[in-house]
């Protein structure tokens, strides 16, 4: 079989996408040796994201060229037996399309996104979805949220979740301490949240609900630390930190890598995922893979990934004082941060795992080649 999957996202810091590609691409490469991959990448050097036995196309950056031209002209040169898409597939395309969906944020929550994206998510993801042959998408809530948006059966779609990358796993405390002071001259102890500084990741809360944790708990020695690419809403983040009164133990972070983003999740006491919206929750996952606790919102995907009591808690994302007050239960007991963490990482390792799923993908390609030749047979 020749697959050929969109892979643009790959080395642009598109954070969740790029993960979700890079993440298919390596575990392809693992379980499947004898079918042919080819990758479409807008950047030079894709390594080492691509595994080197995958074709690799050039594609242009700009999304209207590649959309409108250059993917259906590598397409038609290639002749994959499908092609796997993020969300959007090109204008014209002569092979049948397998489309993930992670979210319908922007349909549900378009204040989240600036006016021109969250329109423009909107027509070409219906497109998109009405074309594709298979719908795969991240957490039951999700594939809910496609149903009732775009009127689909619930057999046209399928919930194949995430895995936390290998790289993601428990380290000697020491090296990860070690890493984070040299790489960020961080300090420990530090509550770390990851995620690209938007209204929907809700860091804003996050900071105030830091603040009401450092007011009741005055022995607290932890610094928040925010991990994230800025935004054009990095600007109203950064002013509620300078205005939160614990400006001096917040520290942001930027863009991180994922080889730095195992050392923070490792050397941090405790991970706060307070997003307003989530069709999963691929960062709670990882520090989770870590042996890191999570407080994370009760909203979404997340209480798929994150067992309330279990891993860690599940809070409404607007509730600060319960947010601080769940930091505060944490912190005020020793046992109950190890056992949780522990918890974390069996949870992680053991619900999602990587082999199966991208195992999962295979079969969905195979089942739309079958039902693409059956109609055409």
């Amino acid at each position: 079989m020749r697959f050929s999957v969109d892979a643009h996202a790959i080395g642009r810091h598109l954070t969740g996408n790029e993960v979700y590609i890079r993440n298919l691409l390596g575990g392809f490469a693992s379980l499947d040796s004898k079918s042919e991959f080819i990758t479409y990448l807008s950047v030079d050097d894709p390594s080492p994201w691509v595994p080197t036995r995958f074709a690799v196309r050039r594609v242009s950056a700009n999304p209207f060229i590649r959309l409108g031209f250059d993917l259906s002209s590598k397409l038609r040169e290639d002749r994959p037996d499908l092609l796997h898409v993020q969300y959007t597939a090109p204008l014209a395309c002569p092979v049948p399309v397998v489309v993930s969906v992670h979210d319908v944020s922007f349909l549900e929550h378009p204040e989240f996104f600036p006016r021109f994206r969250a329109l423009q998510l909107r027509w070409s993801v219906n497109r998109t979805v009405r074309a594709a042959a298979k719908i795969l998408t991240i957490s039951d809530f999700s594939s809910a949220a496609i149903q009732r948006a775009y009127r689909v059966a619930p057999d046209d779609v399928v919930v194949a979740p995430l895995a936390a990358g290998q790289e993601f796993r428990p380290l000697h405390i020491d090296n990860a301490v070690d890493a984070v002071r040299t790489g960020f001259k961080l300090p420990t102890p530090y509550i770390l949240s990851v995620g690209d500084l938007q209204p929907r990741k809700n860091q804003i809360g996050l900071i105030h609900a830091f603040a009401e944790l450092v007011k009741n708990f005055p022995q607290l020695r932890h610094r928040l630390a925010l991990a994230g690419k800025e935004t054009w809403f990095a600007p109203k983040v950064r002013e509620a930190a300078r205005e939160s009164g614990v400006a001096d133990r917040i520290r942001f972070l930027g863009f991180v890598t994922d080889q730095d983003l195992q050392h923070l999740y490792n050397a941090c006491d405790l991970f706060v995922f307070p997003s307003f919206y989530e069709g999963f929750g691929l960062p709670a996952l990882e520090a989770m893979a870590c042996e890191v606790p999570v407080i994370a919102s009760a909203v979404g995907g997340i209480p798929e990934v994150v067992r309330d009591g279990i891993d860690g808690f599940l809070v409404p994302p607007r509730d600060v004082n319960t947010m601080a007050a769940r930091a505060i239960d944490l912190f005020s007991s020793d046992s109950l941060q190890r056992q949780m963490g522990a918890n974390a990482r069996d949870h992680a390792q053991e619900s999602f795992c990587a082999h199966k799923i991208i195992g999962g993908y295979e079969e969905y390609y195979d089942q739309v080649i079958r039902q693409v030749k059956s109609i055409s047979m």
